[in-house]
This record gives structure tokens, C-alpha cells and sequence, in this order.
């Protein structure tokens, strides 16, 4: 029963998100996890937004053969620039300001919320943003170990959630698989900085998050709304999970590219308790 529960909440989830703007995988069918990246977003992307970089690199003229060597190539190159410690590297650094593959030279990896609709060009590389959601996701490199849902930005990963329903398990059975079950330790997909952002517990009644994965050192906050002042979250207007805010609004279309391409900041001055 506890399986058939979770899977119905992560249905919930990926379907609504599928019906608002977002890209479904319900599975991880294209994932290459040897990179923590889903490439054909990542071609798409480049391909559709930057094409003249794009053809700098993929000459259109050359052979399948050469198309992807070049392809590989490109992958590799942006790896190494995400697995550069931030702030000169990182995903982050990379989805606002892009990276350089001799002889091209990519701008932002996202394209930010325009604040007018008068420029035709911004207006449509912000509508090609490819965000999606990711089920089951077999991210180590170690082990078969997998991760509920993964969101991806342009073929890049920012963040990651575990979920759990409140029939038989809390949200503390979240937070304790990402300590004891998840080390970060040569797994790209959850390295600090280097692909998730974030990464969040959720339950049917609460969300908690964390930025950095440390074993049973990982330290989560809460990202709930509140409870007519007090702590947790308080029932939904539409008689669903408490928690539905996080994806009808917080991982919204425009507003989860708001938070990826303006909110989210780099912190260096270490965290007191």
C-alpha cells in the first residue's frame, strides 16, 4: 500500500506539471548518468536558441559520424564546466552565463522571464526553455539507486525530490534517505553546485529542503507556507495535500524560471547555528 500511495503522489505531481509547460518523463530514458545531464535537451536547446554557435561546433555539412563525435564533445566540455567549483563553475553559473567550446561560445543556458513582450527574439528563446520532470531516476554511477523525480532545465539538473505519503511514512523518511542513502561522494548528479540546486523531502503535509547533500551531516530547512502561525502547512483551498503549493506555484513555468534565472544566490560566508 505504501508503494501504490507514493506512486499515486508522484502522479499527481508529474501530471500537473506535464499540463502546465512542462516536459514528462516517466522514466529516465535518455538520462546519462555518467554526465548527470539528458542530452537531447541540452542539443535542443543550443540548436534552437543559438544556432549560429551551434553550427560552429555540428557542422551541417559534415558526416553523421562527425555530427557526433562533436555532439559527445560539446557534452564534455559542458561537464567540465559544471564540475568546476562555484562561483567560477557550476550549474548555476552555467545556466546564466553560459560556457565556451572553441571555436563557439555559448550565452545563458536559460533564458530569464523577459520584462517587456517587445523583443520577438527574447520573447521566443524564453518560450523555447525546456524544463522537465523526471520519475525513477537511476542517477549513481555506483549502484542501482534511484531518485523519485528529478527536475531538468535545458538538459541540466537543478533539482531533486523525494517523496513520501503521510499513510505510512513523514517527511522524516525523506530527509533520512537523502542522509543515509543518497552520499554525494563521486555521484555528479549531487555534487554541491555542480547539477541539483536543491533538493527537496516532501510529504503529503510538509516540504523541507537542503542545498548540500553531507551524509548525516545534511542539514534541511523548511519550506513550508505555515499554519495560521504555526509551523507546517495548513489545508489546501481545493481539499488536495497540504503541500500542492510546490508544484501549482512554486515550480509554476514562470515562476520556477524567475527563481532559477534571478532568486537563487551563491552563498561563500559559512553557516552559523
Amino acid at each position: 500500500m505504501a508503494q501504490h500511495n507514493e506512486i499515486q503522489f508522484e502522479s499527481e505531481l508529474c501530471e500537473h506539471l506535464a499540463s502546465h509547460g512542462w516536459l514528462y518523463s516517466p522514466n529516465d530514458a535518455g538520462y546519462d548518468k555518467q554526465r548527470a545531464l539528458f542530452p537531447s535537451d541540452v542539443f535542443g536547446w543550443l540548436e534552437e536558441t543559438q544556432a549560429e554557435e551551434w553550427v560552429k561546433l555540428v557542422k551541417p555539412a559534415s558526416s553523421a559520424g562527425a555530427q557526433e563525435k562533436a555532439k559527445q564533445a560539446l557534452l564534455d566540455r559542458l561537464v567540465k564546466v559544471l564540475d568546476t567549483p562555484a562561483p567560477a563553475g557550476g550549474a548555476l553559473q552555467v545556466l546564466r552565463n553560459g560556457f565556451k567550446d572553441t571555436p563557439a561560445s555559448f550565452r545563458a543556458m536559460l533564458q530569464k522571464r523577459p520584462e517587456t513582450a517587445s523583443n520577438p527574439a527574447v520573447n521566443a528563446r524564453y518560450a523555447a526553455n525546456r524544463l522537465r520532470v523526471m520519475r525513477q531516476v537511476h542517477y549513481s554511477t555506483k549502484n542501482n539507486n534511484s531518485i523519485d523525480l528529478v527536475l531538468l532545465c535545458n538538459g541540466i539538473p537543478v533539482a531533486t525530490l523525494e517523496l513520501k505519503t503521510d499513510f505510512t511514512q513523514s517527511v522524516n523518511d525523506a530527509k533520512k534517505q537523502y542522509q543515509f542513502d543518497r552520499p554525494p561522494g563521486g555521484e555528479p548528479l549531487l555534487g554541491f553546485g555542480t547539477r541539483a540546486l536543491v533538493h527537496f523531502a516532501v510529504s503529503n503535509d510538509e516540504v523541507w529542503m537542503t542545498t548540500k547533500l553531507a551524509g548525516a551531516k545534511t542539514y534541511f530547512l523548511p519550506f513550508n507556507r505555515g499554519d495560521d502561525g504555526h509551523a507546517g502547512n495548513g489545508l489546501d483551498e481545493a481539499n488536495g495535500s497540504p503541500t500542492t503549493y510546490l508544484w501549482q506555484e512554486v515550480l509554476d513555468r514562470d515562476q520556477w524560471l524567475d527563481i532559477l534565472g534571478k532568486f537563487i544566490h551563491y552563498e561563500t560566508a559559512p553557516r552559523t547555528r
